[in-house]
């Protein structure tokens, strides 16, 4: 049976999480950057440990606050709101920001903190990554690489990776780490190495 993986991306605006999709995806990147609105929804496929998966990648505009707690009523909110749809039941969670940008990091330390208070089911077993991107303009970083790795990965328990999507440099690998921990959070029994061969069926995209 093939497993469908559900992955959000979020991020402030402007912090290249849409050209890290798309690069992932087609292998493009564009100068031009396009402000996310709406909910985007790609279906790629990868192959993990000799298995096909699909994949349910879901590129979110920028949110206030990450939707509340399970209640009837807070269940109902979140459906009523298009661009949260979907939010609180991934399997996995990509937070991206701008390496050169103090404010974009600010961002996705509250969503993540937001994500913990709330998604109360699942949430121990509910991988993170936290993205640094635009890595090829690293001599305007504002934080330390050294000390946002520390908090990431020492204080928060997350998963760190940099990568720049402008050339493609890191981004497989940033996919390839979201499996392996979304796999071995849903499938103890399986090893933790991935064979990761890439996305397939890269033209499936729905916006919603």
């Amino acid at each position: 049976m093939v497993a469908t993986f559900k992955i959000a991306v979020l991020g402030a605006q402007g912090v290249g999480k849409s050209a890290i999709v798309r690069q992932f995806l087609y292998n493009e990147f564009s100068e031009v950057c396009v402000p996310t609105t709406a909910r985007r929804v790609y279906l790629p496929a990868v192959v993990m440990n000799g298995h096909v998966h699909d994949l349910q990648i879901m590129d979110f505009p920028p949110i206030t606050a990450f939707p509340p707690g399970l209640t009837p009523l807070c269940t109902l909110q979140e459906w009523a709101d298009v661009c949260c749809r979907g939010l609180r039941s991934v399997h996995a969670y990509i937070l991206v920001y701008d390496i050169c940008c103090f404010d974009s990091f600010e961002y996705i330390k509250t969503i993540r903190q937001q994500i913990l208070e709330t998604r109360v089911i699942g949430t121990s077993e509910t991988p993170i990554i936290i993205v640094g991107n635009k890595r090829d303009l690293q001599r305007g970083r504002v934080i330390p690489r050294w000390n946002v790795s520390n908090l990431v990965k020492k204080t928060w328990k997350c998963g760190y990776i940099e990568c720049s999507a402008k050339y493609n440099w890191h981004i497989l690998l940033l996919f390839s780490e979201l499996l392996k921990s979304v796999g071995c959070a849903r499938c103890k029994h399986v090893h933790t190495t991935i064979r990761f061969q890439g996305a397939l069926r890269r033209n499936r995209c729905t916006i919603m």
